[in-house]
Protein backbone atom coordinates (compact mmCIF):
# COMPACT_ATOMS: atom_id res chain seq x y z
CA UNK A 1 0.00 0.00 0.00
CA UNK A 2 1.38 3.27 -0.67
CA UNK A 3 2.35 6.42 1.63
CA UNK A 4 0.08 9.02 0.24
CA UNK A 5 2.17 12.26 0.35
CA UNK A 6 0.85 15.77 -1.10
CA UNK A 7 4.52 17.23 -0.61
CA UNK A 8 8.02 16.45 -0.80
CA UNK A 9 9.33 14.98 2.58
CA UNK A 10 12.15 17.14 4.09
CA UNK A 11 15.27 15.37 5.72
CA UNK A 12 17.02 17.82 8.13
CA UNK A 13 20.42 16.05 8.46
CA UNK A 14 22.58 17.79 11.62
CA UNK A 15 25.90 16.77 11.63
CA UNK A 16 29.62 18.00 11.75
CA UNK A 17 31.12 16.37 8.84
CA UNK A 18 28.23 18.00 6.35
CA UNK A 19 30.24 17.24 3.22
CA UNK A 20 30.46 13.73 3.73
CA UNK A 21 26.69 13.42 1.94
CA UNK A 22 27.55 15.55 -1.23
CA UNK A 23 28.49 12.37 -3.47
CA UNK A 24 25.95 9.94 -1.98
CA UNK A 25 23.18 12.34 -2.11
CA UNK A 26 24.25 14.13 -5.79
CA UNK A 27 23.87 11.22 -7.87
CA UNK A 28 21.33 8.57 -9.04
CA UNK A 29 17.78 8.67 -7.18
CA UNK A 30 18.48 10.91 -5.34
CA UNK A 31 19.86 13.78 -7.43
CA UNK A 32 16.84 12.96 -9.40
CA UNK A 33 14.00 12.95 -6.79
CA UNK A 34 15.57 16.49 -5.42
CA UNK A 35 15.07 17.97 -8.96
CA UNK A 36 11.70 16.10 -9.15
CA UNK A 37 10.62 18.17 -5.96
CA UNK A 38 10.01 14.48 -4.04
CA UNK A 39 12.24 15.00 -1.30
CA UNK A 40 14.68 17.67 0.07
CA UNK A 41 17.70 17.37 1.80
CA UNK A 42 18.64 19.84 4.20
CA UNK A 43 22.15 20.11 6.38
CA UNK A 44 22.75 21.52 9.59
CA UNK A 45 26.46 22.07 10.89
CA UNK A 46 26.38 21.73 14.48
CA UNK A 47 29.41 24.04 14.44
CA UNK A 48 27.54 26.82 13.43
CA UNK A 49 25.49 26.54 16.54
CA UNK A 50 28.14 25.65 19.30
CA UNK A 51 28.47 28.70 22.00
CA UNK A 52 32.22 28.19 22.21
CA UNK A 53 34.88 30.83 20.78
CA UNK A 54 36.46 27.63 18.68
CA UNK A 55 33.59 26.51 17.48
CA UNK A 56 33.85 23.08 19.66
CA UNK A 57 30.72 21.10 20.06
CA UNK A 58 32.04 18.39 22.28
CA UNK A 59 33.93 18.18 25.84
CA UNK A 60 34.99 15.95 28.47
CA UNK A 61 32.73 12.97 29.85
CA UNK A 62 31.31 14.10 33.60
CA UNK A 63 32.34 11.20 35.74
CA UNK A 64 35.85 10.28 34.07
CA UNK A 65 36.14 7.82 30.82
CA UNK A 66 37.69 8.00 27.92
CA UNK A 67 37.11 10.43 24.45
CA UNK A 68 34.60 13.21 23.74
CA UNK A 69 31.18 13.37 24.09
CA UNK A 70 28.82 15.91 21.94
CA UNK A 71 27.29 18.81 23.79
CA UNK A 72 23.64 19.12 24.03
CA UNK A 73 23.85 22.96 23.57
CA UNK A 74 24.41 22.49 19.57
CA UNK A 75 22.15 20.25 18.95
CA UNK A 76 19.30 22.37 21.06
CA UNK A 77 20.53 25.42 18.79
CA UNK A 78 20.42 23.76 15.52
CA UNK A 79 17.03 22.24 16.18
CA UNK A 80 15.69 25.80 17.72
CA UNK A 81 16.61 26.85 14.36
CA UNK A 82 14.33 24.30 12.35
CA UNK A 83 11.22 24.62 14.12
CA UNK A 84 11.41 28.58 13.77
CA UNK A 85 11.16 27.78 9.99
CA UNK A 86 8.92 24.75 9.72
CA UNK A 87 6.59 24.38 12.63
CA UNK A 88 3.93 23.53 11.32
CA UNK A 89 5.27 20.35 9.49
CA UNK A 90 4.24 17.15 10.90
CA UNK A 91 7.79 16.09 12.29
CA UNK A 92 10.06 13.76 13.88
CA UNK A 93 13.42 14.03 15.34
CA UNK A 94 15.47 11.06 15.43
CA UNK A 95 19.20 10.57 17.46
CA UNK A 96 20.96 7.59 15.86
CA UNK A 97 22.37 5.31 19.03
CA UNK A 98 22.96 1.62 19.22
CA UNK A 99 20.72 1.30 21.38
CA UNK A 100 17.93 2.30 19.65
CA UNK A 101 15.06 0.18 17.92
CA UNK A 102 16.81 -1.55 14.85
CA UNK A 103 16.06 0.27 11.51
CA UNK A 104 13.43 -1.94 9.23
CA UNK A 105 11.19 -1.80 6.23
CA UNK A 106 8.19 -1.60 8.83
CA UNK A 107 10.14 1.56 10.57
CA UNK A 108 11.01 3.26 7.18
CA UNK A 109 7.41 2.57 5.71
CA UNK A 110 6.47 4.75 9.19
CA UNK A 111 8.70 7.48 9.03
CA UNK A 112 7.30 8.42 5.33
CA UNK A 113 4.44 9.48 6.78
CA UNK A 114 5.93 12.69 8.23
CA UNK A 115 6.76 15.89 6.44
CA UNK A 116 10.14 16.03 7.99
CA UNK A 117 12.96 13.96 9.49
CA UNK A 118 15.40 15.76 11.30
CA UNK A 119 18.30 13.23 12.03
CA UNK A 120 20.79 13.90 14.99
CA UNK A 121 24.19 12.42 13.60
CA UNK A 122 26.43 11.85 16.85
CA UNK A 123 29.97 11.88 17.17
CA UNK A 124 33.10 11.02 19.35
CA UNK A 125 32.21 8.66 22.41
CA UNK A 126 28.73 9.24 22.30
CA UNK A 127 25.80 11.66 22.90
CA UNK A 128 24.92 13.94 25.74
CA UNK A 129 22.13 11.61 26.82
CA UNK A 130 19.74 15.18 27.81
CA UNK A 131 19.65 15.21 23.92
CA UNK A 132 17.70 11.60 23.82
CA UNK A 133 15.89 12.13 27.26
CA UNK A 134 14.43 16.06 25.80
CA UNK A 135 14.93 16.42 22.14
CA UNK A 136 14.80 13.50 19.94
CA UNK A 137 11.54 11.60 19.66
CA UNK A 138 13.31 8.36 19.09
CA UNK A 139 16.56 6.75 19.05
CA UNK A 140 17.39 4.49 15.95
CA UNK A 141 19.76 2.21 15.19
CA UNK A 142 21.27 0.35 11.87
CA UNK A 143 22.63 -3.01 13.19
CA UNK A 144 24.43 -4.51 16.51
CA UNK A 145 27.74 -3.19 15.70
CA UNK A 146 29.74 0.77 15.92
CA UNK A 147 30.25 3.04 13.96
CA UNK A 148 32.31 6.02 14.35
CA UNK A 149 29.49 8.77 13.79
CA UNK A 150 26.09 8.40 12.57
CA UNK A 151 26.30 9.63 9.03
CA UNK A 152 26.40 6.48 7.71
CA UNK A 153 23.28 5.52 9.78
CA UNK A 154 21.65 8.95 8.52
CA UNK A 155 22.19 7.66 4.56
CA UNK A 156 20.48 4.65 5.44
CA UNK A 157 17.93 5.58 7.00
CA UNK A 158 17.22 8.40 4.32
CA UNK A 159 17.14 5.64 1.48
CA UNK A 160 14.93 3.91 3.09
CA UNK A 161 12.47 6.42 4.03
CA UNK A 162 12.69 7.74 0.67
CA UNK A 163 12.20 4.06 -1.46
CA UNK A 164 8.07 4.91 0.33
CA UNK A 165 7.58 7.84 -1.43
CA UNK A 166 5.63 7.63 -4.58
CA UNK A 167 7.48 8.45 -7.34
CA UNK A 168 11.16 7.88 -6.09
CA UNK A 169 11.84 4.38 -7.87
CA UNK A 170 9.77 5.14 -10.55
CA UNK A 171 7.36 2.55 -10.04
CA UNK A 172 5.79 1.61 -7.12
CA UNK A 173 6.44 -2.10 -7.81
CA UNK A 174 9.77 -2.41 -8.06
CA UNK A 175 9.86 -2.06 -3.97
CA UNK A 176 11.04 -5.12 -2.78
CA UNK A 177 9.63 -4.61 0.42
CA UNK A 178 5.81 -5.42 -2.03
CA UNK A 179 7.23 -7.99 -4.20
CA UNK A 180 10.12 -9.64 -2.03
CA UNK A 181 13.96 -10.71 -3.08
CA UNK A 182 14.14 -12.73 -5.09
CA UNK A 183 17.59 -14.27 -7.41
CA UNK A 184 17.74 -12.59 -10.32
CA UNK A 185 19.95 -13.15 -13.70
CA UNK A 186 20.81 -11.14 -16.81
CA UNK A 187 22.46 -12.22 -20.52
CA UNK A 188 24.68 -13.43 -21.40
CA UNK A 189 23.27 -16.65 -20.94
CA UNK A 190 25.96 -18.36 -19.99
CA UNK A 191 28.99 -16.66 -18.49
CA UNK A 192 32.45 -18.37 -18.91
CA UNK A 193 35.02 -17.78 -16.67
CA UNK A 194 38.90 -18.08 -17.18
CA UNK A 195 38.44 -21.80 -15.48
CA UNK A 196 35.75 -24.19 -15.45
CA UNK A 197 32.73 -24.78 -16.44
CA UNK A 198 30.28 -22.04 -17.69
CA UNK A 199 27.42 -20.42 -15.27
CA UNK A 200 24.33 -20.99 -16.41
CA UNK A 201 21.14 -19.12 -16.10
CA UNK A 202 18.05 -21.28 -14.84
CA UNK A 203 16.21 -22.85 -18.18
CA UNK A 204 12.71 -22.36 -16.24
CA UNK A 205 14.05 -18.10 -16.97
CA UNK A 206 14.25 -18.50 -20.85
CA UNK A 207 11.55 -21.01 -20.85
CA UNK A 208 8.51 -18.05 -21.60
CA UNK A 209 6.01 -19.15 -19.01
CA UNK A 210 5.47 -16.92 -17.06
CA UNK A 211 3.26 -19.09 -14.41
CA UNK A 212 6.60 -21.39 -14.03
CA UNK A 213 8.58 -18.37 -13.87
CA UNK A 214 6.38 -16.76 -11.20
CA UNK A 215 6.27 -20.05 -8.62
CA UNK A 216 10.22 -20.57 -9.27
CA UNK A 217 10.91 -16.47 -8.29
CA UNK A 218 8.78 -17.72 -5.30
CA UNK A 219 10.41 -20.78 -3.97
CA UNK A 220 13.72 -18.57 -4.43
CA UNK A 221 12.88 -15.83 -2.88
CA UNK A 222 12.94 -14.16 0.96
CA UNK A 223 9.80 -11.50 1.28
CA UNK A 224 11.09 -8.61 3.68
Amino acid sequence: MKVKKTKPIRFDILTIFPKIFDSYFGESLFKRAVIAGLVQIVFHDLRQFSLNRHKKVDDTPFGGGPGMVMQVEPIYGALEEIKKKNSKKKKRIILFSTRGKKLNASIAKRLAGYDQLVLICGRYEGVDERVAENLADEEISIGDYVLSGGELPAMVLVEAVSRFVPGFLGKYESLEEVKGSYAVYTKPEVFKPTKGKGWKVPKVLLSGNHKKIAEWRKDNSSST
